[in-house]
């Protein structure tokens, strides 16, 4: 299955943030001897929104990428000292090394071809054509972007997983610790976690991990059970006990014995069955509703909770005793957003479970949809990225999943949109002097300098409302006595 596949083209705001937010942390060294050219360059790849270093030689350029560790190196062939070959081979020699892009004058092609050979992404001639530069760059960097994940990918398939417990992240590899610690020991266990984070695949893990491993489990969903009816199920009732008890019945309890009870939502347990609860745990004996006799049962109790039994203790609405008495072993999952570095597994698996269930053949996810997923906090947890995924499995007509496949709330107008409204530009007042008769080339630079002001400095927005070549603006900043580099979106 190919798990990351490409997709570009999107105007979404909220996947044009998520783009600007990826490009803000991928790192381009620009390697030229002309000061002129490698200013440009600098200037066009900064407001295109990536992380910018530029030297002069590749001597100059060794040291950056030791410590700067760049996505994409940017190198002239033609370089004083060691030229952009020997760069190149020093670079494809590293173990995920950076994308190379070649620039070449006309007449040294075959060089550039060799370049190719040698391992760089594409060559660019001179003069340049910065649209096409910025073209090849992103592509370059989408195609070491999907490598990159892949790789990521097939090493995370190569760690055991925990059970069915999914994640190799630190909080949850210190959890399967604590799992295995508290599994071996004896006592109630109390989980603890935000709804849908896996709080019962926990309680099984226990269970798996346990001397009970071969006893039963036995979930129990204390939230959906009337009270009227969840001492009998718990404990089980002697027939006559009350209207409709025409014969005696175990409870869940009995049913766990010499193995795991699983009690979830806890915190949703009257308090009369509290202090029932309690007395079972400190002596192991049930009885039944209507019952003159007790019944010894071995079983181990493991309760979860998503609310905080503290306040809960202060309010009155939870015994204190039967807290302190739970809480021996506490286990804490950690949510979602804490450890986004296991979302890309998750969503892998669970693309996996829904393509044999829906009988698909759904081939990963693009970039775009990635990043949307990265950037969504999920405070639905693992249960909402199931969902999301299983969504877009039924969705995604062939291919991979896109950013279209995924719910509107993921799709939706981020904050962190940068965009600028052209709507809001504003023309000046007025560009003539009512004194003289204005120059046209003295008028053509003030309208120059207004746009400018008027795109805070951003020389890429600014040209392209221009009407004119980049090159063009930069001749009409040296009339100016503007320097070359500016600010970005």
């Amino acid at each position: 299955m190919t798990v990351f596949s490409s997709d570009t083209g999107s105007t979404n705001p909220a996947e044009t943030s998520a783009k600007e937010s990826r490009k803000a942390s991928e790192r381009v060294l620009i390697v030229e001897d002309d000061a002129q050219l490698r200013s440009m360059l600098t200037q066009e790849v900064d407001e295109a929104g990536y992380r910018t270093e530029a030297v002069a030689s590749a001597e100059d350029a060794m040291p950056v990428i030791e410590q700067w560790h760049p996505d994409l190196v940017i190198s002239d062939l033609r370089l004083p000292g060691n030229d952009g070959f020997s760069l190149l081979k020093e670079v494809r020699s590293r173990s995920q090394p950076p994308c190379f892009l070649v620039i070449t004058a006309f007449g040294t092609i075959p060089e550039a071809v060799e370049a190719l050979k040698a391992g760089a992404d594409n060559f660019l001639t001179k003069p340049l054509d910065f649209d096409h530069l910025l073209l090849c760059l992103e592509r370059a960097l989408e195609v070491r972007r999907l490598r990159l994940e892949v790789e990521r990918f097939r090493s995370s398939r190569r760690i055991p997983g925990f059970h069915d417990i999914v994640g190799s992240s630190k909080p949850m590899q210190k959890l399967y610790y604590q799992i295995q610690q508290i599994a071996r020991a004896n006592g109630p266990v109390m989980i603890y976690g935000e709804s849908g984070s896996g709080k019962e695949l926990v309680a099984e893990a226990i269970h798996r991990e346990s001397d009970r491993k071969d006893g039963p489990f036995i979930p129990v969903n204390c939230a959906g059970i009337p009270e009227s009816l969840l001492e009998s199920e718990l404990f089980g009732h002697a027939e006559g006990a009350f209207t409709g008890a025409h014969k005696s019945k175990k409870g869940l309890f009995a049913e766990a014995h010499r193995g795991v009870l699983f009690l979830d939502e806890i915190g949703e347990l009257p308090l009369s069955m509290q202090a029932i609860l309690l007395r079972v745990l400190q002596d192991g004996k049930i009885r039944p509703v209507g019952a003159n006799h007790e019944n010894t049962v071995d079983v181990r109790v493991v309760v979860a909770t998503h609310r905080d039994l503290q306040k809960a203790v202060a309010a009155g609405t939870f015994r204190e005793d039967l807290y302190f008495r739970l809480e021996t072993f506490l286990l804490t999952i950690p949510p979602l957003r804490n450890r986004k570095e296991d979302l890309d597994l998750l969503a892998i698996r669970f693309l996996s479970q829904y393509n044999r269930e829906l009988g698909k053949n759904v081939r990963g996810f693009s970039s775009d949809a990635l990043d949307l997923l990265r950037n969504y906090s999920f405070p639905g947890n693992v249960r909402e990225l199931q969902n999301v995924i299983k969504r877009a499995a039924t969705f995604c007509q062939e291919g991979a999943v896109r950013a279209e496949d995924l719910p509107e709330r993921l799709r939706g107008v981020s904050s962190l949109q940068t965009a600028r409204d052209d709507s809001a530009f504003s023309l000046p007042p007025s560009l003539l002097d009512d004194k003289r008769v204005t120059p046209l080339e003295e008028l053509k630079l003030r309208y120059v300098q207004h746009v400018l002001d008027q795109c805070a400095g951003n020389k890429r927005r600014a040209a392209a409302l221009l009407g004119i070549g980049r090159r063009t603006l930069y001749e009409y900043l040296k009339k100016l006595d503007l320097p070359e580099t500016g600010k970005s979106d």
